[in-house]
């Protein structure tokens, strides 16, 4: 049996000495089997889950919710939770309750976790080879010095200097990577969006913060342009993608991207061009695509019209554009991904299973990109109050294995060969 922790009143994170471990998946608590935990993978950090009380199974298997620290009577014990690295998918987030209203949590995804026989687990697969995005690689000493760099560089470009604060500020990967020169490299353009998505991260939600704001200029085509070529041309394994944490629909901004794409392209054949987008706007992804685009990794939250809707509040378009775009792209030979947001207990429904394997064999995406939704589950939960039981996450990765076992199933774009 795995063993709950919690953390004290000092910020501690202890095991407690007689409380199961419960998990939870949509509506329910569930003991997690041993297929749905591993050990706590490196780069993984520990949470306390503030102003929630951890629920487990006491000594009659039944659930119970904790509120002292059981070896300090006066004191408050919080449930904790883990915060998995890219490249692992969460199988089911933490059994907790909440002491009081305090809002809602940061928008953060918020996984189960456990001690037995002297280990930390957590409920976790890994669904990828995490090495390029493994924390250790990034927010090194020498990273302030290799922005001052390319700042110094470019003086005038204003996106260098919109990636030197997502980077120094807000820790993104992406961000950096233009700086180290390697891997996928972030390029915002827009600041404008046609949905209103549920678990936002660059605009406010349910009074819930976004962690980060949303760009506030345009950038020109020049400026795309010049700080694209540096990418494709010299960084190791080149990707530029648009679509960033920091911007909006990057699609609305189609002419200048398709204009900016051309103009990469009549410099230099390397790397891959690639777009993150709702893309829900198709006239803009056509443009996109016949311009050059080497891959287009779609977010989606549900293959079911009715959830969709509910989650991205499309502005302007539906479900069947989106469509429509994918197989636009996907004609002119670009990569088609689905950034598909995973949350225990929803995903697993046999109607969201039914639709999303319809959606990839209908529209021949190549792959499926299992990324953990960073939100209050709380809000998930009552946005969406009629989850039925699922199969459980790792009982789904592996029906999409067999279902459709040329689609990759992974957690992050690869550099198109």
């Amino acid at each position: 049996m795995y063993l709950s922790l919690y953390a004290n009143a000092n910020g501690e994170i202890l095991e407690h000495p007689s409380l199961g471990l419960l998990g939870r998946s949509g509506n329910e608590w569930v003991v997690p089997e041993k297929s749905e935990m591993m050990p706590l993978p490196r780069g993984a950090s520990l949470v306390k889950i503030n102003h929630h009380f951890p629920v487990g199974l006491d000594f009659q298997g039944q659930p119970a919710c904790i509120e002292t620290d059981p070896l300090e009577s006066k004191g408050a014990a919080w449930a904790v939770a883990v915060l998995l690295p890219q490249g692992f998918t969460r199988t089911l987030y933490p059994a907790c309750v909440k002491a009081k209203d305090e809002g809602g949590l940061p928008l953060l995804a918020y996984t189960a976790v456990g001690f037995r026989e002297g280990r930390i687990y957590c409920a976790a697969v890994q669904s990828d080879i995490h090495r390029k995005w493994h924390p250790v690689h990034y927010n090194t000493d020498g990273l302030p010095g290799r922005i001052n760099k390319l700042v110094q560089q470019f003086p005038d470009n204003r996106i260098i200097r919109q990636l030197a604060r997502c980077s120094l500020e807000y820790g993104c990967f992406t961000a950096q990577n233009i700086f180290y020169q390697r891997w996928e490299g972030g390029i915002p353009t827009t600041n404008t969006c046609n949905a209103a998505c549920l678990a936002c991260i660059s605009e406010e939600r349910h009074g819930v913060a976004s962690p980060q704001q949303r760009l506030s200029y345009k950038p020109s085509v020049e400026e795309i342009v010049e700080l694209g070529c540096v990418h494709l041309m010299k960084a190791r394994d080149a990707i530029i993608s648009f679509g960033q944490g920091c911007e909006g629909e990057p699609s609305l901004n189609a002419r200048d991207l398709s204009l900016a794409i051309r103009q990469m392209r009549e410099k230099t054949d390397q790397g891959t061009i690639n777009i993150n987008t709702n893309a829900g706007y198709t006239e803009g992804i056509k443009l996109i695509a016949d311009a050059g685009l080497d891959a287009m990794r779609v977010t989606i939250f549900s293959c079911c019209e009715k959830n969709y809707n509910i989650y991205h509040s499309p502005r302007g378009y539906t479900l069947d554009d989106v469509k429509e775009s994918i197989e636009y792209a996907k004609d002119r030979g670009v990569k088609i991904s689905l950034n598909l947001l995973i949350f225990p207990g929803f995903h697993d429904q046999e109607r969201e299973i039914e639709a999303l394997l319809n959606f990839v064999q209908k529209h021949k995406v190549d792959m499926i990109q299992m990324r953990n939704l960073n939100i209050d589950p709380e809000i998930l939960i009552k946005t969406f109050p009629g989850m039925e039981p699922g199969i459980g996450i790792v009982n789904l990765l592996a029906l999409l294995q067999e279902a459709v076992p040329k689609v990759e199933v992974r957690s992050y774009t690869y550099p198109v060969q």
